[in-house]
């Protein structure tokens, strides 16, 4: 089995639940266009708990009408088509916590050397 690493670019998005744009939730909206931009891949994860910027805490609370919950939304794909994500998207994105890196993803192949 061979082994190759290749170098991607991982962008992390930091919202809400609660977070709307265009009418929507936020987190839908963001994962429509990833689909549309035709990006490799990317993930919606729901947090349990989180402190946001203003040191709330965010969880769910079955006594509270209102749960608002962290997401994560996880993207991996060339830097390229990263930063053209960000830029088409600046309007919908402003002011939401992101970060990016870079990251070595593996893959094994089948070939034998």
């Amino acid at each position: 089995m061979q082994e190759s690493i290749e170098e991607k670019t991982l962008l992390k998005i930091y919202l809400d639940n609660t977070d709307k744009f265009n009418n929507q939730p936020l987190w839908k909206y963001i994962l429509e266009n990833i689909k549309e931009s035709k990006l490799a891949g990317a993930t919606v994860y729901k947090a349990v708990a989180g402190i946001g910027e203003h040191s709330t805490i965010h969880t769910f609370d079955i006594l509270n009408l209102s749960n608002e919950l962290p997401l994560i939304i996880e993207i991996i794909d060339n830097d390229a088509k990263i930063s053209k994500f960000l830029k088409e998207h600046k309007e919908a994105l402003a002011n939401l916590f992101i970060t990016q890196s870079t990251i070595g993803v593996v893959s094994f192949s089948k070939r034998e050397e």
